[in-house]
This record gives C-alpha cells, structure tokens and sequence, in this order.
C-alpha cells in the first residue's frame, strides 16, 4: 500500500534509511517503514513552493518524496560564473526543458565575504534570488556551501581573509570552526526559507564539505564531520544531508561520524571523472562491492553520485586537450560518452545523478583557482555562451525517461546476458515486470549481433565507443510494448489518448512490437512508418530521422484510449518537451527550446526559443484550439494524431550585426616604479612571522601579500634602501599560482621581467603554487650612493586550493624574499594591493593595478585626453598599459544574441590583458600562452541595447613585441525568444 504524505517516514533496519520531516517527531524524528511496501508508482510532480510540507525519504533504490519514488537526474550550474541573475533563469529553463528536475550549486565563501564578518547575498550574490528560480522553473536544488567547495575555484572557495587566520582548516580547530559557522549561518538562514520540506521551496539535499578525504581515520576528521552535521543541523535545515568522496572510498558512510543520535539523516555519495579513452566502471550492481565499489560502499542507501563527468577543466597552456581547448573536451566527452557512461550509471543503480558541469560558466575576475584560465566552458552540454550543444541529446532523452517511466526507479540486477562483442547489463523491476537492457560497445567499430531478452532475440547495431538502451515488457499506458529496438524517451497522457516517445540515432531503423491481444485500428500518420499485425502482436517499423517526427496512431482493440507512437532520430526527440500544467500534461513539438507552458480556457500558451523556421505542434487537453506563441496567436488546425498544429510556419531568429571596435585610446602607468612616487600612505611590511605554511626569511621581514589584507589580483612593492655602489644583482624570490609574473625596477629604470613557466601535461599541470626567484643583473649606470626605490609588480595569480587539507590555500603569494650580491643595503618594504572590495562586483573584481585603484576600467571615466590610438599595436617596453574604448548595439528587443570578445595575435608576442567590460573583470588573456582567446560577454553586463565600455589593462614583458592585435566583437548565437534581461548595475567610480 503506498503512504500519504502525512504518514510517510523513514526505514531503520538493515534495508535501508530514511528521514522523515515534518512528523510529530519534529524535523529530522526517525520512524519505521517497510523499503518493499514502496511500489512502483507514478514520480512525484515538479517541485515548486508550494506551501505544503513535503517528505524526503530514500531506501535502497532511490529517494522517496512523499511517498513517491523519484529518480534524480541533475545538472551542475554556479551562479557565481554567470554574474547576471536575469540569465540564471534562462539556463535554468534550458536545463528543466532538457530533462533535469535538479539543479546542484556550490555556494561559495570567497564569493560572498569579503573580510571577518562581513557577508553579501545582494545584487550578483542573491542566493535567495537563484532559490526562488530555481522553485519557479520546477527543479529541485542540491545546495553544496562547503565550507571547502575546490570547485577550481580560488582557494576551493575558502575567503581569501582565511589565508591570513591561525586556525587550520578542515579540521576541528576552534579558530576554524568559528570562522566556518559563522559562514554557515548566514548560508543556512537564507536556505532555511526554501527547503523543499516546509513547502517554501526546493532545497531537496544538503552538501556538507566537499572530497574530504583526509583526517579521515583521524579524532580531528571525525569532529570535524560532526561538527558541521549538527551546526547545520541547529540552523533547522532538515532534508538528508551528504558528502562528496572523492573518488570511490567509502568514506564518511552512514554511522562513520557522530550525528548527535540522529538515525536516517545522512546519505553516502561519491564522484567519478573516468577519461573517455577507459572503459565505464561498474560502480555499483556490477562492481566488485565492498568501500570501493561505489554504490555498494553503502548498500542501504540510494546509488549517489553528486558529481560524475560531464566534460572536464582544461589549465593554462591547454595541455589536457592539447590546446585545441574545450572544444576538443567537448568533443571527446560527446553524446555517445554520455550514453556508454551514464547507461552504465544507471544499470549499477546510481539513482541520485548529479552532471559535473552541465553549465560551466565562466571564471571570471580573480575567481578561477590556478589551474585554470578564465573559461570555464569544461566542454558542458550547455556552452559557457549558453548555446545547448549537441552533447544535450542523451540529458534530454534520458532525463524526460527517468521522469515519465516510472519503471526505471526500482531496478534489480536480472539474469546475465550476452551477446557477441558488447558489454550487456540486464535489469528488471520487480513490481511491473519490465525488462532493461543497455549494450555497450567498448570497441571502435561498430557491432550487429543478436541480444537475448526474455521477449527474444533482437537484432541490433551498437556503434563503436557507444550504447543502447532497450527495454521490454515496459507499460504504455494502457497498452504494453513488447520490445523496441528504439529507446523509449517517455510516456504520458495527454487529453484522452497515450503518448510513448522512442528514439535512436539518425539513420536507424526502429522495430517495435505492442501486445495486442485484439485487433487494433492502426493509423500510419507520416508515411515513413509501416505496420503489421499477426499473431496478437502489431509491429511498427520507422527509419529514424527522415522526415523528422514519424506518428503511428493505435486505436481501439482491448484498449478504447489510444496510444500515439512518436519516432525520432536525436536532433528531433530534442525538440520534444513535455510540461505538466493544472490543466494537464502537455507535450510540444517544433521549437528550439521551451521555457513555459500553460491553458488558458480554449488557449494554449507557450513562451520560448525559435532559432531556424519551424513549425509548432502540441498535444494536450481535449477542446483547446488556439496557440499563442511568445504572446501572439498563431493560426492553426487540429490533426488526426489528436495535435493542434500551426498551418504556418515561426520564421527564424533575424541576424544580428555587431560593430567594429575602434576609437581606442590609450595611456601608460606603473608610476609606481618612479622613485618620486608617493607611497606613504601604503602599507609598511614589518610582520615577522605569518600563518602561512611558507617559510619566512630568518629577521623577516615577511611579504607575503595576504598578510597586508591584499588577497586578489597584482600587488605592487617599494623598497627604500641607501647606496647602490657594489650591488651587482638582486633576487627576487616569489610565490604565484600558475603562470605568475614578476617586473622591477630600480630607480624607475626596468631590470627585468621573471615568469612561471606553463603547466606540462605529465608533472605540473594540477600545481597550484609555484616558486622560484627572479635574478636580475644591476647596470653599472644605476650603482650609486644615495637614495634608491627598487619598484616590483608581481602577478600573483590565485591561491591555491586545499584539497588535501594541508592549509595550501595559505601558502604565501607575492614576494618571499630579497637578496642582494655585491651590497648588502637595509630596505624597507611597503606594499600596496586592491582597495577595498567592490561593492558591486564584489572583492574579487579589482587587483591592485594603478589604474584599477584609480578607476580606469569604470564607465564614464574621463579618457579624452588619453592617446588616440588603433590596433594592432606593436611595441617593446615592460609595464602597463591601458586601452579604452565604447561602443553600441541595438540588439532586436526579442532576440537573445551571446556575444564575445575575440583577441588574436601573433603567439610569440610575450603579454596578457584584463579584461574591463562596463567595469566587470571579464577575464585574463595571455597571448603566449592559450589557449583561450574568445571571452564571453554576458547580456546582463553587456548592454546588448546600449552603450559600453571595453578596457583592456596589458602587462607587457619587454622580452618580446607587444600588442595588442586584432580585437573584435564575434557573434556566438542567437535566438528568436530568451528571457527578459535586467541590466546589471555597471557604476562608475565609487567612492
């Protein structure tokens, strides 16, 4: 019998755990329920806030929402990387459309608090902002706030404020733990208005840390975990909570860590990031079982993977794809990747399936940690200009089936199949009866073989590096499919007849058998299908992709609802969005995306994305007979498949005409390096002894920049220090994180330039801090008695990340030491880094370049008496330079245009540039080095219907010419449709 919502509640037992919420018991109460007593049913409906008190359960199948059994299928987004909250909905809507009915996000610290005790969640920061979207969409929300994020992110996402602490990290310190929950308290008091629990949103699941796996079998590990388990559970968030192992561990599972006696809380997850060129793993029914075997390291509990390889990050140099960049991710990591490993997923009972990263975003500021460049694309099914790829076909498919097939969340290892040269799993649910079967071709070429299922053998071709999905004994609605050689999409009711979805690659010839003990009438609606009936049973056959969706009608027989068979290759099942409204299922055919749907009376409402001309067809409640589409209503007719279908036809997105950037002016600075420059008001660096890890010079003093309060972006030095007479060399020693850069001089004149050298594939491409010393040779003319200024630049990149809980993120950045050979001078250091955090962009938007401090990249700042000046350029000089200029666009109000900022030149050019649009740190460009050259900017900080202002600061090294080259404006889509779009506050300079 299945439970109500009110009674429903928690397993305790060896069969499996649960959470029951809102009980008598008060939140997080356990109870008793029978796993088995939990049938197949029906999934729960989207999640919204919906005012109602919700359960949140699970057993060893998959969680239970009300009673209900619902398979998670997931996505990765951070807000963080898109700082527009207007496009936080059009993603949003994208990824609802495309099968998720889950979005995860990390949450992180560095984001939100620029100092002790100071924490925003305004403006590009409104964490309550992206939760009420995410509840509007209808996706439930996987909330990660960390504390540790990693995320290739600075510092794993630890504040850069925490460089400076005494605490050590990741562990029960006290000094940290203060830190942690003071940042946990403000995360949880903004969740605690959305928890899917209470009806107020739809917070489902709850991350505490991320991939800890050290201290593990230690008291400071231990304390740790339940540290945070029970702050957060102080804070009233009541939904089950988790980990991330990292890897396949078995760490932190159920009972390894105090709850404070609570039972049924606490879920057991793990990652996976297997490479294209390996053979899925079987991490779960078919694996090797025990701590590494996955889902089997906790069998009680749903298979879980909070992040399993959606693409992957790509560092400076582009080593990882040979620097062909995330194209080459993208392409390596393509749709059949996704079917081979995900299918795979699936038949080892991973339920809770989380896409690391569905979008990828962009890194932008001082956000990115070392061992990535400013995309943060990572090859996603949704690229970082937000255009759905091609890898969307199998989210698509697979996530509406999960959905809409109720069949497929209760799956049990069945009896082995083989068949010759494929990989087959063999699953069946115990309560319908239904078979699954995924064949996986771990081969290159492709395999036609015969597949043994319990309804016969069927003939099938798998492509190389690829997998099928079939299924047998599976429920129509009213009718039962025998097999299908083509992939069930999904299943719904719409008005009064049934709807059943299968898809296959393009050229494929669909074979599917109903069980028809009755005659049925069968109507062959696109005249690519053929049918038979004999023998009780109606066979269907359809190529797949000619003609685009193929509709074979079955009526009447032992069934008076009938049955709508739809076949379509990929590009077409993505074309196909179900959308459940109060007045019924809907499901719409035609358009590029779907972002809303609703009935109004006779009226069918739709709003959403037209890219090429289309036509509009949509199955729903009997009696509707108009279409509005964005607000205007089209003429159209009622089909014989039930559909009402435009007689015209929606025209495509018009072209988009972006400007030539020109009318650039320019201006040197570094009067830094002058030694009449004016530093008294700079920071004097006299500490001697620092929380870094980094060792400081015996009688100091120390350097390191984290320690003045400078966390982000360049930071300068002045060293004052009488006679120079002997000094033959100085060395400089330095911390950075990848790529970092160092520039002196002495007395205004330029010694040199040092640089980190690019991460090679084999040792250094995951090194998040390096070292090393600039020595630079003294002229003879700058030897003299006196006064001396020795001036230093250091790019000082990011922080490292923790990952093993070592307190890498402190290790120092900028200066270590100075030495000098032929004179030993006393020098007093002062430093100078970014005035204090943005108030809008926030504290990782500036560094401490001369002309950020002095408001060179802002909107409206007075340029007109700065050189006029046009690119490319070509010039040999150490320092930087800045180069401004506007421009306008004028965007058609109903098209959404992604654009980008293109910089080329030639590669031997040593230089990098920051880039300024309206004042927002777009990114990093370093010419030398790649592999990224185009640098997205979003609409939001675009004003795609208005004026900006492009600044691009150089750093150019002397060594080489510099430019910059070519600099334009490129194109990256556009659609007919998007989303209303608030224009981010870009403010000029702020006091």
């Amino acid at each position: 019998m299945a439970l109500s919502r009110r009674n429903f509640s928690a397993l305790a037992g060896s069969t499996a755990l649960g959470l029951a919420l809102g009980g008598s018991g008060g939140p997080g109460a356990p109870s008793a329920y029978a796993g088995s007593s939990v049938p197949t049913g029906p999934a729960p409906a989207p999640p919204s806030a919906d005012g109602v008190r919700h359960t949140v359960g699970y057993d060893r199948y998959s969680l239970l929402v009300d009673g209900r059994r619902l398979v998670v299928w997931s996505g990765e987004l951070h807000p963080f990387r898109l700082p527009s909250p207007s496009l936080w909905r059009d993603v949003l809507q994208k990824m609802r459309a495309h099968g998720y009915n889950a979005v995860s996000i990390y949450v992180a610290w560095n984001y939100h608090s620029p100092a002790p005790g100071r924490y925003d969640f305004t403006g590009v920061r409104d964490l309550d902002l992206f939760l009420r979207m995410a509840a509007e969409t209808g996706l439930y929300v996987i909330l990660r706030p960390g504390p540790y994020i990693n995320a290739e992110v600075d510092g794993g996402g630890f504040p850069g404020w925490l460089t400076a602490t005494r605490g050590t990290a990741r562990t029960a310190d006290p000094t940290y733990l203060s830190h942690v929950d003071e940042w946990l308290t403000e995360v949880d008091r903004i969740v605690g208005r959305h928890l899917f629990t209470h009806g107020t949103g739809t917070v489902l699941l709850y991350q505490i840390e991320n991939e800890y796996d050290a201290h593990v079998h230690e008291a400071t590990g231990r304390e740790y975990m339940s540290h945070l388990y029970r702050k957060v559970r102080a804070d009233g968030i009541d939904v089950p909570l988790f980990h991330n192992d990292k890897g396949r561990n078995g760490y932190w599972v159920p009972g390894s860590f105090d709850t404070g006696g609570e039972k049924g809380g606490w879920l057991y997850g793990f990652d996976g990031y297997p490479s294209p060129s390996q053979t899925p793993p079987d991490w779960g029914h078919f694996g090797p079982g025990g701590a590494g075997g996955g889902a089997t390291a906790s069998p009680s509990t749903p298979g879980f993977v909070p992040e399993f390889g959606g693409g992957w990050f790509d560092p400076w140099g582009g080593a990882w794809f040979d620097g062909k960049g995330y194209a080459e991710s993208r392409r390596t990591r393509d749709a059949a990747y996704e079917r081979r490993f995900y299918l795979t997923n699936l038949a080892n009972g991973l339920t809770l399936h989380n896409v690391y990263m569905t979008f990828g975003g962009t890194s932008w500021g001082w956000l990115p940690a070392p061992v990535v460049y400013t995309s943060y694309d990572y090859g996603a099914a949704i690229d970082e200009g937000r255009t759905v790829t091609d890898k969307i076909a199998p989210m698509h498919q697979l996530g509406h089936l999960l959905q809409r097939v109720p069949d497929f969340a209760k799956l049990d290892r069945a009896a082995e199949v083989k068949a010759a040269g494929l990989k087959v799993y063999h699953l069946a649910n115990p309560d319908t009866g239904a078979h699954v079967y995924i064949a996986r071709n771990d081969g290159t070429d492709a395999v036609t073989t015969e597949l043994p299922t319990d309804a016969g053998d069927l003939r099938i071709t798998v492509p190389g590096k690829d997998a099928r999905l079939l299924t047998t004994g599976l429920s129509l609605g009213k009718r039962t499919l025998k097999y299908s050689t083509a992939e069930p999409v999904l299943r719904l009711t719409a008005g009064r007849q049934d709807i059943a979805l299968f898809s296959g690659r393009r050229g494929d010839m669909a074979d599917l058998v109903l069980k028809c003990p009755v005659e049925p009438s069968v109507l062959r609606l696109d005249q690519e299908a053929a049918w038979v009936y004999d023998r009780d049973e109606l066979r269907v056959n359809a190529p797949l992709g000619e003609g685009g969706l193929t509709r074979v009608l079955v009526g009447k027989g032992e069934s008076e609802t009938p049955l709508l068979l739809l076949f379509a290759d990929d590009a077409t099942a993505v074309r196909l969005f179900p959308y459940d409204t109060p007045s019924g299922t809907l499901l719409v055919y035609g358009p590029k995306l779907l972002r809303h749907a609703e009935v109004r009376g006779r009226e069918v409402h739709l709003t959403g994305d037209v890219t090429e001309t289309t036509g509009l067809e949509v199955w729903g409640p009997r009696g509707v007979d108009t279409l509005v589409w964005n607000g205007r209503a089209l003429p159209a007719r009622v089909t014989l498949s039930g559909s009402l279908m435009t007689t015209g036809r929606l025209p495509a997105a018009p072209e988009v005409r972006l400007p030539e950037l020109g009318g650039w002016r320019t201006r040197r600075e570094n009067p830094e390096a002058g030694p009449g420059f004016d530093d008294s008001s700079w920071k004097v660096a006299d500490e001697t002894s620092s929380p870094s890890p980094t060792k400081v010079p015996d009688g100091g003093p120390v350097l390191f920049a984290d320690d003045y309060g400078f966390h982000y972006g360049d930071v300068w030095y002045r060293g004052t220090f009488h006679d120079s007479s002997g000094l033959e060399e100085i060395a400089l020693a330095y911390s950075t994180g990848t790529q970092g850069l160092l520039m002196a001089w002495l007395d205004g004149e330029p010694l040199g330039t040092h640089r980190m050298p690019v991460p090679d594939k084999t040792t250094t491409i995951r090194k998040g801090s390096w070292a090393d010393t600039a020595v630079l040779p003294v002229r003879e003319r700058l030897r003299s008695p006196g006064r001396h200024v020795l001036s230093v630049l250091v790019r000082r990149m990011q922080h490292d990340q923790d990952g093993k809980a070592l307190d890498t993120h402190k290790v120092a950045r900028g200066l270590t030491a100075a030495s000098f050979k032929g004179a030993a001078p006393d020098i007093t250091w002062r430093i100078q880094g970014e005035t204090g955090a943005d108030p809008v962009r926030g504290p990782m938007n500036n560094g401490g370049l001369y002309g950020e401090r002095e408001g060179w990249h802002l909107p409206g700042f007075p340029d007109r008496d700065w050189e006029a000046v046009s690119f490319p350029r070509s010039a040999r000089y150490q320092g930087v330079t800045w180069y401004r200029t506007t421009f306008r666009l004028s965007v058609p109000a109903d098209v959404d245009a992604s654009v980008g900022l293109v910089l080329t030149d030639d590669p031997y050019r040593a230089y990098r540039a920051q880039i300024f649009l309206n004042g927002w740190n777009m990114g990093q460009y370093i010419n030398d080095v790649g592999p990224q050259h185009t640098f997205v900017l979003p609409n939001g900080i675009l004003r795609t219907r208005g004026a900006n202002t492009l600044a691009l600061a150089v750093l150019s090294e002397f060594t080489t010419l510099s430019g910059p080259g070519e600099v334009r404006l490129t194109l990256l889509d556009r659609t007919a449709g998007g989303v209303p779009v608030t224009p981010v506050p870009s403010p000029g300079r702020i006091a």
